[in-house]
């Protein structure tokens, strides 16, 4: 654990320790599994690479060592995230790397060597990046080098990068191999996973989810904004990679389940005093907000939703109604705020002295008045 926390592998924006996005808590940990134990091991690598190993050893592993596992070409260094019976579990959720169809293996714990060789490997993806976007950039292709991430024997490298349209890179992998003198694996991210490598405060004031928590992006379109009643504002639907926000999606489901009974917002409502067309909504408490169309005066009369559907259905009739809100609805509470003038309440020293402390003064000066003795 102490090797680990001296490198940045991903974890926390380069904090190491235990607290990476990657971990996986394991309500199993304290249960033994006598009958069917398993050897596979959940491992971790760089941002948010993982995979699966079989441990053929019977190495004796917790969460947090580090192990030396098999690779194409060679050998690679990766963090133990996970084992036991979740495992199993995890893999059904994650795609698993095979070589010649069989589970890669375990081929030990990292020793003293592997641990320098990789510090050295990881001391050089920074360069490697720069000087990568250069050649890239001379070769004139649409396409940007976000990241690279050697492997632990440094025989291999991965260079994420992001593009638009599609890339032909041939030529590109031909020139890093022959500069680095390594295996070049290209593989492509999205906007989404650009932003939680950086990371990044949100408008909500806390760190980006991309970077602290979500591993697998799903697909955000603008019908969850609708689903919400959110106004359509490209500028605050986007967050910081330019894409929909992925919290569009966390709450979606429940206001979908809030609307199932609620009636179509595109039916105007008939009454004796005219016909009122729908503004907006207020979901959760079950109200809709109603104008009387040629109404320059922007009043908004909220009607309950059990209401518009008896409207509807009474309009469907031919008929129309006296008042939107029932008689009991038709004089609604409105709270009252009193402003009182001269108030010192938001002056900056109201806490510097007591409360009422000039009319104890006075009070106190009355007693003394009031019992000092004649001359």
């Amino acid at each position: 654990m102490d090797d680990q926390n001296l490198v940045d592998r991903g974890c926390c924006n380069g904090h190491g320790g235990t607290c990476s996005k990657l971990n996986v808590y394991d309500w199993l940990d304290d249960v033994i599994n006598i009958a069917n134990p398993t050897d596979l091991v959940e491992v971790r690598f760089k941002n948010t690479r993982k995979d699966y190993f079989r441990n053929v050893n019977n190495l004796k592993l917790n969460a947090g060592d580090l192990i030396a596992v098999e690779a194409n070409p060679g050998h690679d260094i990766g963090i133990v995230s996970l084992t036991g019976d979740l495992v199993i579990e995890q893999m059904r959720k994650h795609k698993v790397t095979l070589i010649n169809g069989e589970i890669r293996k375990i081929y030990r714990k990292a020793k003293q060597a592997d641990i320098d060789k990789w510090k050295e490997s990881i001391a050089l993806e920074h360069q490697t990046m720069l000087k990568s976007r250069q050649i890239a950039l001379d070769l004139q292709l649409n396409m940007k080098i976000g990241d690279v991430e050697y492997q632990g024997d440094r025989t291999k490298a991965i260079f994420y990068y992001l593009a638009d349209d599609r890339v032909d890179f041939r030529q590109l992998i031909k020139v890093l191999a022959d500069t680095f003198r390594i295996r070049v694996e290209m593989k492509q991210i999205g906007a989404r996973q650009e932003a939680g490598r950086i990371g990044g405060i949100g408008p909500c004031g806390r760190e980006i989810c991309c970077a602290s928590w979500i591993n697998n992006f799903v697909s955000v379109t603008t019908n969850a904004a609708r689903y919400q009643d959110i106004s359509l504002n490209p500028q605050k639907l986007a967050g910081q990679c330019g894409k929909l926000k992925c919290c569009l999606n966390f709450e979606v489901d429940t206001y979908i389940d809030a609307q199932k009974d609620f009636p179509p917002t595109n039916i105007h409502l008939e009454s004796e005093n005219g016909t009122y067309q729908y503004q907006k909504a207020d979901i959760f408490g079950r109200i809709y907000w109603y104008s009387q169309i040629g109404d320059k005066s922007g009043t908004f009369i909220p009607v309950p939703v059990d209401r518009v559907k008896e409207i509807i259905q009474w309009n469907k009739k031919g008929n129309k109604v006296a008042h939107l809100l029932q008689e009991q609805e038709l004089k609604p509470k409105v709270e009252k705020f009193e402003f009182e003038a001269g108030s010192d309440r938001d002056s900056l020293t109201r806490f510097d002295e007591p409360k009422n402390s000039g009319s104890k003064k006075r009070s106190n000066n009355n007693r003394r008045r009031k019992f000092k003795p004649k001359s």
